[in-house]
């Protein structure tokens, strides 16, 4: 949240404060005023005829308590006021620590639409973002359903695209009376908009779309919803912008993932598959492990290139167990310098390690292997005794080529039984085991 967020905030407890520090003073100041009359009649009660007294004491009574009424009033509805806009501030300032954890530009959109519509109390909204010369609605809420999403306008064309082009606020509360504004949506989806509040998306390199919002529910949007929207319009634009870069690394990670496989595919396999499916069955023990997402997705990369450092190693040239080791390590030191595969290097360089310590390239034991390597050894392993193309040059051929797919599933699932606790993660291969199917084999 910006400091000025923070200190607006600050200042409205200070004015709530304050009130009620005024109201008190008030009372007080009738009650003094009180004893004073009370005492001056007092003073002059022999002057005075009883019918006049009593006159005056039910006139000065009635002053006192419509003067009490109309302050404790007036203080209570400050106070209220206050109140609720302390209240939009504190929505704020929680929505704006929400929208910054969140990684993906749909959900993201999804909050920042419906915090905007509750902080204002909108009837509609949309967000819509600038995509070369024009306004894509990305998003848009209501009370109504409105399907507008993908639905392009020109970005000099109505009150958005005026926003979007002089990067500056908009509120009106007599819509059609503006000659900004364009009525065909209006038109397309049957709502009529009234009133408008609109609000630029700015970063540090210009704006990238508008915050819309549509019919205020209990009347005319103020000035007050125009600065709130505004802070939080600076702080959406910035995670908006945030999730996109993410969004085109991810894109770009996941392209040059699928050129290395491939190319890993050409060169140490056959037939291309084999990273693909240790993916496959290693996600059957992620799911059992109730890894989370993230923790998935860092699986099913490092499943994808595990092999990569083949790609360093001249196959067919291997006359050695050592040559061929190698590429674990190799592996390794392709992927830590990449920023988005530098997580999976480890595990890349461990996915050889045995459960008793005898693997390689360091000998680790047990718990000491990273979970997602102990995870890789079962399901290659699994693939290399299934699939004849596994390895072309390393001589692992499947030695039962006769046999059909049913046998050679039920001898992998016995290799692996026979191997627990020494080879591989005992537990783990419980769980493979017991969760694996032949019709998984039959699609690979």
């Amino acid at each position: 949240m910006t400091d000025k967020t923070e200190d607006k905030k600050s200042v409205v407890e200070a004015v709530r404060y304050q009130i009620k520090i005024l109201n008190g003073i008030v009372l007080l100041v009738v009650y003094a005023l009180l004893f004073l009359i009370v005492r001056f009649m007092y003073l002059f009660l022999d002057y005075i005829s009883t019918p006049s007294l009593v006159t005056i004491l039910s006139i000065v009574a009635g002053l006192v308590v419509m003067g009490m009424y109309v302050a404790n009033s007036a203080a209570k509805k400050a106070i209220r006021t206050i109140g609720e806009y302390t209240d939009k501030l504190n929505t704020l300032l929680t929505t704006t620590k929400d929208i910054r954890e969140i990684e993906y530009g749909d959900i993201l959109l999804e909050n920042i639409m419906q915090s905007a519509l509750k902080i204002t109390g909108a009837d509609a909204g949309s967000i819509m973002l600038i995509e070369k010369d024009r306004l894509v609605f990305k998003i848009a809420k209501g009370s109504r359903s409105i399907n507008l999403h993908g639905l392009s306008i020109p970005k000099s064309e109505g009150i958005a695209g005026w926003v979007a082009e002089n990067g500056s606020n908009v509120r009106i509360n007599d819509a059609k009376n503006d000659s900004r504004f364009d009525p065909e949506i209006d038109k397309m989806t049957g709502y009529e908009t009234k009133s408008l509040l609109c609000v630029p998306l700015k970063i540090k390199t210009g704006t990238i779309g508008v915050l819309e919002l549509i019919n205020k529910e209990d009347g005319a949007f103020t000035q007050e919803d125009e600065e709130l929207l505004s802070y939080f319009a600076d702080q959406a634009a910035i995670s908006i912008a945030r999730t996109q870069f993410m969004e085109d690394q991810r894109n770009y990670e996941i392209h040059l993932t699928d050129i290395l496989v491939d190319t890993m595919d050409t060169h140490i396999h056959e037939k291309a598959g084999h990273s693909k499916r240790v993916a496959k069955y290693s996600l059957i023990m992620a799911d059992e492990l109730n890894m989370s997402e993230n923790e998935k997705r860092k699986l099913y990369k490092a499943c994808l290139l595990h092999d990569i450092g083949f790609l360093k190693i001249k196959l067919k040239d291997v006359t050695s167990k050592e040559q061929y080791k190698a590429h674990s390590q190799l592996g390794y030191e392709m992927l830590r310098l990449i920023n988005f595969y530098a997580d999976i290097a480890p595990i890349v360089l461990h996915h050889h390690e045995r459960y008793e310590g005898n693997g390689y390239p360091n000998e680790l034991i047990g718990d000491a292997i990273p979970v997602e390597s102990r995870i890789i050894a079962i399901a290659e392993a699994f693939d290399a005794m299934t699939s004849r193309d596994s390895y072309k040059y390393v001589g692992k051929m499947l030695d039962k080529a006769e046999h059909s797919p049913t046998a050679g599933f039920h001898y992998a699932i016995e290799e692996l039984k026979k191997n627990a606790g020494t080879q591989f993660d005992p537990n783990l291969v419980d769980i493979f085991v017991n969760n694996i199917d032949e019709s998984l084999l039959e699609e690979a």
